[in-house]
C-alpha cells in the first residue's frame, strides 16, 4: 500500500518550513513584508496568528487581555479543537527536521532502535502545567524564549538579519539528538505547546478509528506510530494522537481510518 499520508504530510511540512526559511530573505533583501515572523507569531498581510501557549502565557503574566492577541489565538485554537494536534504533525518545523532526520537515517541504512526512554504518556500534562506555573512565577513567557519550534524560525531570522546564531539554538540540536534514543521524545513528553494542543483537541471531531472486524492485532500500527501509541487499542482516538496518519499507512488490512464521527467502542 502506498504511504500516501506520510508522503503528503512530509510535503506539507516542507512547504510550512519553506515559509519560515524563505520569509527572512524576502524581508531583508527585497523588503517584502506581506509575511512576517514565524509560527510563534506570524503575520500574513493584516492577519495575525499567535501560538496559543505563548498567547496564554502573555495574558496570564500581564493579567490583561489584549484583543488583537486574543483574536490571533482564535484560529490555532479552533484548528486544534476540530482537528487535534495537527500543527505538531503537519506544520511544526521540529517535526519537519525530525522527518528529515528519519529519511537520512533510512538513506544511510541506520536502523531505528527500540525506544530506550519511555515515560508515562501523562508526562506531557505535567510539562504543560509546569511551564505555565514557572512562567507566572518568574514573570516572563518562558516558552516564548525556549520553544524549539519557535527557535527554528528565530535562528533562521538571526542568521539572515544578524549573520549569527543564538546560543539557545543548541536546544534544537538536543531535541534531534534525543530522537536517537526515543522516537519523538520531546514531542511525546516535553513540548508544552503539544500538551496544550492535545488538551484543546480532547473533544476534536477528526479522529483515527479502528474497524474491529478488520483488525488482526498485528501490531504494525503501533510500530509505525511516532508517539508510541497503540491504535489497535483505541489510543489513536485519544488526546495524545496527533492525526499524522502513519498508522493508516502501516495497516495492511485497512482497519484504521480517519473519521469525523464520534469514536465507536473499540476492543
Amino acid at each position: 500500500m502506498p504511504k500516501k499520508y506520510s508522503f503528503f504530510r512530509f510535503l506539507v511540512l516542507f512547504c510550512a518550513f519553506l515559509i519560515i526559511l524563505v520569509n527572512p530573505f524576502l524581508n531583508y533583501y527585497f523588503q517584502f513584508s506581506f509575511i512576517q515572523g514565524w509560527y510563534q507569531s506570524l503575520a500574513i498581510g493584516k492577519l495575525w496568528f499567535v501560538s496559543p501557549l505563548e498567547g496564554l502565557e502573555s495574558i496570564l503574566i500581564s493579567k490583561t487581555i489584549y484583543l488583537p492577541l486574543f483574536i490571533g489565538m482564535l484560529l490555532p485554537v479552533l484548528l486544534a479543537s476540530f482537528l487535534g494536534r495537527v500543527f505538531c504533525s503537519w506544520i511544526c518545523p521540529i517535526s519537519f527536521l525530525s522527518e528529515l532526520q528519519d529519511r537520512l537515517m533510512r538513506l544511510f541504512g541506520i536502523k531505528r532502535r527500540k525506544d530506550l526512554i519511555v515515560l508515562p504518556k501523562q508526562t506531557i500534562w505535567f510539562t504543560l502545567i509546569g511551564d505555565i506555573v514557572l512562567a507566572m512565577i518568574i514573570g516572563a513567557p518562558l516558552f516564548v524564549f525556549l520553544s524549539p519550534p519557535g527557535l527554528v524560525g528565530r535562528e533562521i531570522m538571526m542568521a539572515v538579519f544578524f549573520h549569527t546564531l543564538a546560543l539557545e539554538g543548541v536546544v534544537i540540536i538536543l531535541v534531534l539528538i534525543l530522537n536517537f534514543f526515543t522516537w519523538r521524545f520531546f514531542c511525546r513528553y516535553f513540548c508544552p505547546l503539544g500538551g496544550l494542543l492535545a488538551f484543546l483537541g480532547t473533544k476534536r471531531k477528526l479522529r483515527i478509528i479502528k474497524e474491529k472486524e478488520a483488525c488482526t492485532h498485528c501490531g504494525l500500527c503501533q510500530k509505525a506510530c511516532p508517539l508510541g501509541l497503540s491504535p489497535e487499542k483505541g489510543e489513536a482516538s485519544g488526546a495524545y494522537c496527533w492525526n499524522c496518519g502513519a498508522c493508516l499507512d502501516a495497516c495492511k488490512f485497512e482497519a484504521l481510518k480517519f473519521s469525523w464521527r464520534a469514536s465507536p467502542p473499540q476492543d
